[in-house]
């Protein structure tokens, strides 16, 4: 079995011990019971579309703008029912009170470094006002959150412009989303590692509503990394209180749940809560100077609010005890969206040197096959 496996190992390896496929699923690993989308990805969802922009200039500007539209319509015009879970507040997400408040989002959702929110709030107010039918409106939630990348980018440069965000808007689609070093995710770091976006799909069975859950992710955090059930940070003695990696473990992650689920803002805020534990499965631990932040959102058409509602809204959600299945899928894809980032992410380095090295995907081959974690 073991010499089957090294095998296997063997032709997704190339010669030089370069990791051809860039994903868990790739490399044999199963996160969870449920099965994945036909993606695989956040935009497996029906409706959602995935935008990035990445800006690299030199050896010390790693940034970007990662955006996520839950449709193609006006979405200030057909307000998407969305909950939001705060694991640690240590961060900026600009918008999640008044979503708190009325249970829905009115702009696309934009991630990005942490001194480029207000940039990327100006781009997300102009592309609002200026859509059409939006020409007498005098407020706008834009929905912005952020990591610091400070570590590999000159973030106090203040590098990502909202042409860059227009940008991310535009060209977003419902096709395979890039992973890794790109967009939000280019300057970010994870548990040591070189981080970046990540994203994983569930699909429940067809007795269950046959509902799909997405997940994309933002990772900048620390803690002990897990795979699987595999003390990866443990083995490589890389972790937070390690010798080798004994600064904080502050930074940020970055959640986006969506699913076409029929769920109320109140279940959607349940769901993000179950996301912030696939967080805790790979190992993260919400430090004191992490923010660490789930979106929920549904993009059942049903249940958009459109701009002038009538006082009376009739609609049609799932029952409390109808959206388990959906806590479980969360989990799953929020876990394997994790793990994706790093497997996807690239070793970078800056101009003063600083080096932030990928996840060593061959070390990470044996210790896979040592606790038997291949399914």
């Amino acid at each position: 079995m073991k010499q089957s496996l090294y095998i296997l190992w063997g032709l997704i390896f190339n010669g030089a011990g370069i990791f051809a496929q860039q994903r868990a699923a790739d490399m044999g690993i199963h996160i969870g019971v449920l099965a994945s989308g036909k993606l695989n990805t956040i935009t497996d969802v029906p409706g959602v579309c995935v935008g990035q922009t990445t800006i690299l200039k030199g050896d010390s500007v790693k940034t970007g703008v990662t955006v996520i539209l839950p449709h193609q319509k006006n979405i200030f015009q057909n307000k998407v029912p969305a909950g939001v879970y705060i694991g640690n507040g240590f961060g900026k997400l600009t918008g999640s009170t008044q979503i708190k408040e009325l249970g829905n989002i009115e702009t696309p959702i934009v991630l990005t470094n942490t001194l480029s929110v207000s940039t990327a709030m100006k781009a997300l107010v102009h592309y609002t006002i200026h859509q059409k039918g939006n020409e007498n409106i005098q407020s706008v939630n834009a929905v912005v959150g952020e990591t610091n990348d400070s570590y590999l980018n000159d973030i106090r440069g203040m590098h990502v412009t909202e042409a860059d965000v227009l940008s991310a808007i535009a060209n977003a689609v419902s096709d395979k989303v890039e992973e890794g070093n790109v967009g939000a995710g280019t300057g970010t770091v994870c548990f040591g590692f070189k981080g970046g976006i990540g994203t994983a799909s569930r699909i429940l069975p067809k007795k269950l509503g046959g509902y799909t859950i997405g997940v994309l992710v933002q990772t900048n955090f620390g803690g002990v990394l897990n795979i699987n059930g595999a003390p990866v940070g443990k083995e490589l003695k890389k972790y937070y209180l390690s010798d080798i990696l004994n600064e904080n473990a502050d930074g940020s992650c970055m959640v986006v749940v969506a699913t076409d689920a029929p769920l109320d803002a109140r279940n959607l805020e349940r769901l993000a809560k179950r996301a912030f534990m696939g967080i805790a499965k790979t190992g993260g631990i919400a430090s004191n100077g992490s923010g660490d932040y789930v979106i929920a959102f549904s993009t059942d058409s049903t249940l958009f609010v459109p701009y002038n509602a009538p006082d009376v809204l009739k609609q049609t959600v799932l029952s409390n005890d109808a959206v388990s299945p959906l806590f479980m899928a969360a989990i799953e894809a929020t876990e394997e969206a994790i793990i994706n980032s790093l497997l996807a992410a690239k070793t970078t380095q800056t101009k003063n040197g600083k080096i932030v090295e990928t996840l060593p995907k061959d070390i990470l081959k044996e210790l896979l096959i040592k606790y038997h974690l291949f399914n």
